[in-house]
């Protein structure tokens, strides 16, 4: 694992830049004492956060299938995740290949589930099910069994089928790719139309958020959501924040304006959105529309939104855009020095989760231990 004040420091891109947002003198020597109790704060709350995760991994023991079988890093974390038993784990591909490949890297991976998608036993179910689910777009049986050759289909497939609970993948493959099939066949949740990212926003002050964590939506998938849509957005954030880091969720509906102190029709998406989230989940705690100042500052809420059980007290950010939100959480990243965990897709009705191809072997653990989380305990 790359150590975490390593990550950080080559997150600063500019250090004349840092020099300043830490307060010091251009011309002074640079503080490695100030950094370091930076670095050591951040990786106190952000361990904290992958502990829990992977705690409640270890306890739910649910089963993850992991499609690029034969990449190197795949290899290794899944070394690491049966050695500390934080999820059951099945690798796509060739045998031969797969276990060629971990005895290169002298990784133990004994434990872990093997299948080939060109020869499995369950292909022709599977292959019957991708006709039903899309025989209306003219998918036959002979396509199913072709597109099956892709462990990516095959990995959704057996997720669909009640063989796995999540899937993580997008170490060699792009995000369309992983994405396309899991839109296809595992599709949204009952009563969700979008997918949406979040990230968890970790930072050295305890005193933001819940215990120095705040959640972003959405970051990473639509682009211009309707008040519909952000407030599907809204319902399954506040879930994914309870699944995944066990807090209870605050939402605060993002804008330009705080309980009509401005008017445009960009505000009464928002407030529009607001109320239809809260007749969608009835016992969240959701406010809006808010700025963000109202929305975590205790102060300025109680003066701009007396009252409120969110104001000043939220936990979940809810930006109205993409624009916003993608902006929002990396200048909170880049000049707050925040560690952003994520994207966390959701939405889904299953979990399935993108990786960046540039990942590290403990992105990849990490994020299987999420996705556990978020397929949550079995029924």
């Amino acid at each position: 694992m790359v150590p975490f004040d390593l990550v950080f420091l080559r997150g600063i891109t500019n250090f004349r830049f840092f020099k300043l947002f830490l307060g010091l003198s251009l011309n002074s020597f640079f503080n490695f004492a100030l950094l370091k109790e930076i670095v050591r704060k951040l990786n106190i709350v952000h361990m904290e956060l992958l502990e829990k995760i992977r705690d409640n991994a270890i306890r739910l023991q649910n089963h993850i299938v992991l499609p690029e079988g034969s990449e190197i890093r795949t290899l290794w974390a899944t070394a690491q995740i049966l050695k500390e038993k934080i999820a059951k784990i099945t690798l796509l591909g060739n045998r031969e290949l797969i276990e060629a490949a971990a005895h290169k890297e002298g990784l133990n991976i004994s434990d872990a589930s093997i299948v080939d998608p060109t020869t499995d036993s369950n292909r022709q179910k599977y292959a019957e099910m991708m006709v039903e689910i899309r025989k209306s777009k003219g998918l036959t049986i002979e396509k199913a069994f072709d597109q099956l050759n892709d462990p990516l289909c095959f990995g959704v497939m057996m997720i669909k089928a009640g063989d796995a609970d999540g899937e993580v993948a997008g170490a060699i493959n792009a995000t369309g790719d992983v994405l396309r099939p899991a839109f296809q066949f595992v599709k949204t949740l009952p009563g969700v139309s979008v997918v949406s990212g979040c990230f968890f926003m970790i930072f050295k002050d305890k005193n933001i958020g819940d215990n120095g964590m705040l959640v972003f939506a959405d970051c990473a998938v639509m682009p211009d959501p309707d008040s519909l849509q952000l407030a599907e957005i809204a319902v399954t954030t506040a879930a994914s924040a309870k699944s995944i880091a066990g807090i209870e969720p605050r939402v605060a509906m993002l804008s330009f304006s705080t309980k009509g102190s401005a008017q445009h029709e960009l505000v009464d998406k928002v407030r529009e959105a607001t109320k239809i989230a809260a007749k969608m989940n009835p016992n969240l705690l959701i406010d809006g529309e808010m700025q963000l100042d109202a929305a975590l500052v205790p102060e300025v809420g109680q003066l701009k939104s007396p009252g409120s059980k969110v104001a000043g007290k939220a936990n979940v950010l809810i930006f109205p855009g993409l624009e916003s939100g993608n902006i929002g959480y990396k200048l909170v990243q880049r000049l707050a020095g925040a560690e952003a965990v994520g994207p966390v897709l959701q939405g889904m009705a299953a979990p399935i989760n993108d990786l960046s191809r540039g990942c590290s072997v403990s992105d990849i653990v990490n994020m299987v231990a999420i996705t556990s989380n978020q397929a949550g305990k079995k029924k």
